[in-house]
């Protein structure tokens, strides 16, 4: 016959057996108000199953930082893959119930690499606002060249100056045929990327079409 599993909760990440000294320890420090309310309890276990969903969105460089258990890692990839509402609604708790097993030290390394997630992802955002921005003043502007190459001297500028001539020649092009659908040449293209490499400070990535958040 097997065992009944023991009763009881977590409290900062440690079991607490339900009549255990600790558990009545603890029932006498929160009758006393000195240690953390029933509301707190609540609002702890809250927030952990949070934070438990967001790490499903983190990368996973992030991740692998945070030395999470294994039963967690795995649950956290699981998760990617349900698409059932009800499926992955469960899931989820039993993601938060592992959460509310980690101590403190490790909640708070999980929320500093989700904050530094947002960090880069805001960062990219704006690089890449900034690179649209250059793009179409490159092309559309004389003068532009003169300024880009003022801030960034190391620019390629014979590549540059060529593939603005040719983006300048297809827009044309488009121009010349009414009626037709706007669509972007591989030089306009090229110029995002070389940019946006520039504005980043590091070396061009052949992914220009995922990136440029405007439609080709």
């Amino acid at each position: 016959m097997s065992r009944k599993p023991t009763k009881g909760y977590y409290v900062r990440g440690h079991f607490v057996a339900e009549g255990s000294e600790l558990d009545l320890e603890l029932k006498r420090e929160l009758k006393g108000s000195v240690e953390l309310s029933r509301t707190d309890l609540k609002k702890e276990s809250d927030r952990r199953q949070a934070l438990g969903e967001a790490l499903v969105t983190l990368r996973a460089d992030l991740l692998a930082r945070l030395g999470l258990s294994e039963k967690l890692t795995d649950a956290l990839a699981e998760a990617r893959r349900i698409t059932n509402f009800e499926g992955r609604r469960r899931h989820m708790q039993f993601i938060g119930k592992l959460m509310r097993q980690l101590d403190e030290d490790t909640v708070d390394a999980a929320q500093a690499a989700l904050d530094e997630q947002h960090k880069g992802s805001a960062q990219e955002s704006v690089v890449l606002h900034q690179a649209e921005q250059w793009r179409d003043r490159l092309i559309a502007d004389e003068d532009a060249l003169t300024g880009w190459l003022g801030s960034f001297p190391d620019t390629d500028v014979q590549r540059l100056r060529t593939l603005i001539r040719q983006a300048r020649k297809d827009a044309q092009g488009v121009k010349e045929r009414p009626g037709e659908a706007q669509r972007h040449g591989k030089a306009y293209r090229e110029i995002f990327q070389l940019v946006r490499a520039a504005l980043r400070g590091g070396d061009e990535e052949d992914d220009t079409e995922d990136t440029d958040t405007e439609h080709e």
